[in-house]
């Protein structure tokens, strides 16, 4: 009996291969549910921005290259220049026209230097603009569309680099978008919900009775519709005398009506327009008191400006963060855990998640009201065609449209 069971089990047993499948998807379930795609997201920006780094840094630090020995020529002409005509001609304007030609010369390969990438500074370990703060930047505005426009790839790799990273990190990003401000639009509901609508607000308390006065007058109209057709279809009538039964409301079915009306609250509520609008400027605001402190020359203006911009995605790149963001600094450790670069990015980040939250609420709002104001006005129309009007149905209604076109 024993080997018989032992040779089931060993029947039953999944192939590795199976198991390994059976891992690997749950492991992709796992990367693309709320708390995976986060990581996820993370993960491909700090790899786009090593990749990056290791394919344009290389490039500018040959252009670099090529404007030092550059420099050395020409200081080199400079001079066998001006100890030749010291030697040969007296005339001052002579000399200072072919000076002036070897400049503009110089002048236009040191244009063309920057127009490949050359970015003006001489550090021999990798380029300012292409430090990993810089390429985590690049990649993250990437994939979010941003695009400021100050730092792009010169070599034909890296063009080719970008346009697969942004084909994978644009979905990617979307799909964080609609996760996270799903999230969030939940929670700020909730929060709403519990905060702003407890049960003692009077607000609260006197839409809680007016619902349950419209359940029981509904009620109220479909017994006697009940009874209206039963006595229809009767043939012969029986008069029993029945007391009456008033129906009296036990704790049970208060506490019940309470937390049904408490449920229906937390679920079917809408955040308003004006919440959403405060919570979007509110940020942008904070985030631009925090940019006027790390750059010097930003006003709160411009500082708020850059947030709109890049929180909206239009990134048009006239204000961009400044040396502190790009690590433009001594020790390489301090650039990359510099507070600034950290700060821009999760703001970025969080911003646009939060944009997300805000219009997915706003959008809620303005659907409930439009879907309020169709319901009232085919109410209004129903009763004027069929000539019978429930005043306490059209009062209640007309009352809720009035609260929910009201913006507080």
């Amino acid at each position: 009996m024993d080997r018989k069971r032992s040779l089931r089990k060993r029947r039953y047993r999944q192939p590795w291969f199976k198991k390994c499948k059976e891992y690997l998807r749950q492991f992709v379930a796992f990367l693309f549910s709320n708390v995976g795609i986060i990581g996820l997201v993370v993960g491909y920006t700090i790899a786009g921005s090593f990749i990056f780094q290791a394919i344009e840094s290389k490039h500018v630090l040959v252009i670099k290259q090529e404007v030092a020995n550059n420099r050395s020529l020409y200081v080199k002409t400079l001079w066998n220049v001006a100890f030749r005509l010291n030697n040969e001609v007296s005339d001052k304007e002579k000399f200072h026209t072919e000076i002036n030609r070897v400049l503009e010369e110089y002048q236009r390969i040191v244009v063309n230097f920057s127009r490949r990438g050359y970015d003006g500074t001489e550090d021999k370990d990798g380029s300012a603009q292409w430090s990993i703060a810089g390429a985590f930047l690049y990649s993250l505005t990437v994939i979010t569309t941003i695009g400021y426009g100050n730092i792009f790839p010169r070599t034909a790799e890296g063009k080719i680099t970008t346009i697969i990273y942004a084909i994978i990190g644009m979905p990617l990003f979307l799909l964080y978008l609609s996760n996270i401000g799903d999230i969030m639009a939940r929670s700020f509901k909730w929060i709403y919900a519990n905060l702003c609508l407890c049960r003692w607000c009077p607000g609260v308390a006197r839409r809680r009775a007016e619902r349950r006065m419209h359940r029981e007058q509904r009620l109220s109209a479909d017994y006697a519709a009940e009874e209206e057709s039963d006595s229809s279809n009767e043939t012969v009538q029986i008069s029993i005398p029945v007391p009456q039964l008033v129906p009296r409301d036990s704790i049970a079915s208060e506490a019940l009506t309470g937390i049904t009306d408490e449920f229906d609250d937390v679920q079917n509520v809408t955040v308003p327009l004006t919440i959403c609008l405060m919570i979007m400027v509110g940020y942008i605001c904070g985030g631009a008191l925090l940019f006027c402190k790390w750059e010097e020359h930003w006003t709160f203006l411009d500082a708020s400006y850059f947030c709109f911009i890049s929180l909206s995605t239009i990134g048009f790149g006239d204000l961009v963060p400044g040396d502190k963001i790009y690590g433009r600094g001594v020790d390489f450790y301090k650039d990359m855990l510099e507070l600034s670069f950290v700060f821009c990015s999760i703001y970025l980040m969080l911003g646009m998640a939060l944009i997300a939250m805000c219009f997915n609420l706003m959008q809620e709002e303005v659907i409930h009201k439009i879907r309020t104001t169709v319901q009232t006005v085919k109410y209004v129309l129903r009763c004027s065609s069929s000539g019978t009007v429930y005043n306490g149905e059209l009062n209640f209604r007309l009352q809720r449209l009035h609260m929910d076109l009201v913006i507080f």
